[in-house]
């Protein structure tokens, strides 16, 4: 890898569940794992099914060292690390950061995923090296390479940590399972994600969904948001870039083509991620 490769991989996409067929094709249905690769260091951030496809594509790339980030525990984050074939091999190195409460952690979780009657290999059978590292919104910490994180609380039912990843300059910022204000844009995120050079945000719904105008329920208290606002907060912090993720499982390519379409009326820079493209900062 080179030194000053800062790139990023959408390995999934989706929100709450996995969602294949025809209709997804272009956007994918994969729920999210997001690849970031700095220099010679591999970042993983959640681990959604698209881990599952991150993980074949790393098995021509032996040994695996890489550090993985959990944004919150919610199943659609956490469902492809059993399927996850390099944690199993021996050589293989993960160090694994997520949210430390008062009865959970990172581990425990991973853990009680892989369980009877949940799942019929557990986690100890994983052979690779894990070190688990538990963390709380607002830590700071830098990694090998001259790395450095940033963590900020985001507003999701039970609660989801941002990440700020600088390096080189540059600054990629994810924000997504996070829901903005009834007023305004939410003051930690936009601290967080100031002059970021990527920002991956939220974008489950279009304000009609959200406020429940096209005949579904409101999603107001769901802990998402939509790409209206994700736009209002990339003006105020002056991001340079946005990418839209967690496509709910009910829009489909069409209608995520059209949401695109209408956001780069407004911001030409906003993109709809797509399951398996690579974009460099």
């Amino acid at each position: 890898m080179s030194s000053d490769r800062f790139e990023v991989t959408f390995w999934g996409v989706r929100g709450s569940i996995p969602t294949p067929g025809p209709t997804t094709v272009h956007f994918g249905g994969n729920t999210i794992c997001v690849e970031v690769i700095c220099g010679d260091h591999r970042l993983i951030v959640d681990s959604g099914s698209g881990l599952r496809v991150l993980g074949k594509h790393l098995l021509s790339q032996m040994p695996v060292r890489a550090t993985m980030f959990f944004t919150h525990f919610h199943w659609d984050h956490i469902q492809g690390f059993p399927f996850f074939t390099p944690a199993f091999i021996p050589g293989n190195h993960f160090d694994i950061y997520g949210e430390s409460k008062l009865n959970s952690n990172v581990n425990k979780v991973l853990q009680g995923q892989m369980m009877d009657p949940n799942f019929p290999v557990s986690l100890e059978d994983m052979n690779a090296e894990m070190r688990f590292h538990h963390i709380s919104p607002g830590d700071r910490f830098d990694l090998e390479g001259g790395i450095h994180v940033r963590t900020a609380s985001l507003r999701h039912p039970g609660s989801a940590i941002s990440y700020r990843i600088e390096y080189g300059g540059r600054v990629l910022v994810t924000g997504w399972d996070t829901e903005h204000p009834a007023e305004g844009v939410d003051a930690t995120l936009l601290e967080q994600a100031k002059d970021a050079d990527v920002l991956i945000y939220d974008a489950t719904y279009d304000d009609d969904d959200y406020f429940g105008r096209l005949g579904g329920p409101p999603k107001i208290g769901w802990g998402h948001s939509t790409w209206q606002r994700g736009l209002e907060l990339v003006e105020a912090a002056n991001v340079e870039r946005v990418f839209f993720i967690h496509h709910d499982p009910l829009y489909d390519d069409a209608r995520l083509h059209a949401i695109e379409r209408a956001a780069r009326e407004q911001n030409p820079s906003a993109t709809v991620a797509v399951e398996g493209t690579t974009i460099s900062l």
